[in-house]
């Protein structure tokens, strides 16, 4: 069976990467690259040279090739990927430059600013069969497989709910922006629970506010109540004004089944009230963070096996955020297929390469899509 996108196999030699994007999470990147023996670090692209430069200096790499333009520099270096590190606005034009330049493409969440640029993205990755993967690093936690992996004791599972509190004073765009907590953090959360329960959500309840200590001008904190394709209902209360006693980044999780329950509190291993034996307590190592997500594309690219963040797969966890966004703002549970069908009527009206616009015209519904039923090269 063919793979929906073109492999690169190993021939021994790491695989020569370019890194869109020099701010803080790009130099997170940066020393990501250069400590993985998988990838070769051959360029940096920003539109701003001198960022990029300084970038390229704190590695120790004065000489290492810069660009303000990704196709360009990718091409001049011989690179065979790209790691897009840009903000929200710029994921759909710089993956789309690169995809179509037969580019691979590992890029950081949320796969897009809106759903329908991500449906755009997932038409794109198909009409000229690349990879482009979603790094939705925190599913990349030995600890979140573990717990995973006591789930599967439990019976069928009835819920599962994620506590977020924290309270950090970042300064700049998060404390002005619109939906904070929601667009800027839940989506991890969101995407953890699709993964604990290999489910995607069916429709959601949220409600948002902002407490009056609050030093964010968008709603602070949110609880949404999820329907997921199982029946299961995933629950999450956050809030990111909550001093004291704070959660783990990972949120504190509770997965209750019919026969019992795994707790997790985000930093230390999950402890189940199911005996289980050892085997099913042991779990796999998937690697930390984004150092995991690295090694799954590579993989990936090398075997042609599917990697956690594949695009048509990611695209539900930011539908969750942007149906959640939809519910607080209406007060009404909110479908997550009719959102869906609206971002693809929006991606259709918006779509202006004529090729990208015939595979989404192909699509049958936008599930099946996402799905993989109409992906095959």
């Amino acid at each position: 069976m063919s793979t929906p996108f073109a492999t690169i196999p190993d021939d021994g030699t790491p695989l020569r990467v370019i890194i869109v994007g020099a701010g803080g999470m790009g130099r997170a990147w940066l020393r990501t690259v250069e400590e993985s023996p998988l990838v070769e670090l051959a360029g940096i692209v920003d539109l701003d040279l001198r960022a990029a430069s300084e970038a390229a200096a704190s590695l120790g790499r004065p000489d290492l090739p810069i660009g303000a333009g990704t196709a360009r520099l990718a091409s001049d270096v011989d690179a065979q990927a790209v790691i897009n590190v840009t903000v929200p606005a710029a994921h759909h034009p710089i993956t789309t430059e690169a995809l179509a330049a037969g580019l691979p493409v590992l890029g950081e969440k949320p796969v897009a600013s809106t759903v329908s640029q991500g449906l755009s993205l997932a038409a794109a990755a198909e009409l000229h069969g690349q990879l482009f993967m979603v790094s939705q690093s925190r599913r990349y936690n030995r600890q979140l497989f573990s717990a995973k992996r006591l789930s599967s004791a439990l019976g069928s599972v009835g819920i599962v709910s994620a506590e977020f509190f924290k309270a950090p004073h970042f300064g700049g765009f998060r404390d002005a922006m619109d939906h904070p907590l929601l667009l800027d953090m839940a989506i991890h959360q969101f995407d953890m629970a699709r993964f604990l329960l290999d489910a995607d959500p069916v429709s959601v309840f949220c409600e948002e506010y902002n407490p009056p200590w609050s030093w964010y001008r968008g709603d602070a904190g949110s609880t949404a109540i999820f329907e997921m394709t199982g029946g299961e209902r995933f629950v999450f209360t956050g809030s990111w004004c909550s001093p004291g006693q704070e959660t783990s980044w990972n949120a504190s999780w509770r997965i209750s089944g019919e026969h019992g329950t795994v707790l997790w509190d985000g930093d230390k291993e999950p402890v189940s009230s199911v005996p289980v034996s050892g085997d099913a307590a042991s779990s796999e190592d998937p690697g930390q963070e984004i150092a995991g997500s690295l090694r799954d594309f590579v993989a990936a690219m090398r075997t042609g096996s599917t990697p956690m963040g594949r695009v048509h797969q990611n695209i539900m966890s930011l539908a969750m955020v942007e149906a959640a966004i939809l519910s607080a703002s209406t007060g009404a549970r909110v479908s997550v297929d009719s959102l869906l069908e609206d971002s693809y009527q929006q991606a259709i009206l918006a779509e202006r390469d004529p090729a990208v616009l015939e595979v989404l015209k192909s699509w049958t519904s936008v599930r099946s899509a996402l799905a993989g039923e109409s992906v095959a090269l």
